[in-house]
């Protein structure tokens, strides 16, 4: 079975980026990927010791994000091109949990070789991420909110 559904926890959470970039979903809701927890350790290509989203495995831990039920299963080979696929991320399927199911799902991982600790993102950056609060808990907004980012 190939996944008919995008979990975004990065940038992706805002809507319109999604648009943009011409990936084609029908519907947006809330998920919620257990075991891991976000980091901003992948170093951005364009701004010297910036940071970009990722996902690292952490027991215990969990990563809300952005749900896109995409047009067709497809449909997420145009975001690996956004996502520098294989160079920057991986896509992998991972199981997520919805208000009324679980469901497997593709993300993006940093690959080890983009990965660098100490990185904060930018605040433009951030701001994509705050742009998708309307899908996530109040506690996690808080979590991003409290980012310390770079100009």
């Amino acid at each position: 079975m190939t996944p008919s559904h995008y979990f975004a926890y990065g940038s992706n959470m805002d809507p319109a980026r999604v648009v943009d970039r011409r990936i084609r979903f029908t519907q947006i809701s809330s998920a919620v990927l257990a075991g891991y927890v976000l980091r901003f350790n992948k170093r951005s290509r364009d701004q010297k010791g910036a940071g970009h989203a990722n996902i690292v495995v952490e027991l215990g831990s969990c990563v809300e994000g952005v749900l896109y039920q995409l047009e067709s299963p497809n449909e997420i080979e145009k975001m690996d091109v956004f996502e520098h696929v294989p160079t920057n991320y991986t896509r992998e399927v991972v199981s997520v949990e919805t208000q009324t199911d679980k469901l497997l799902v593709w993300t993006y991982l940093a690959n080890p070789e983009v990965v660098l600790s100490g990185l904060k993102p930018p605040c433009w950056y951030l701001a994509h991420l705050l742009s998708g609060r309307a899908y996530l808990s109040d506690s996690y907004v808080e979590m991003l909110e409290s980012v310390e980012c770079v100009a």
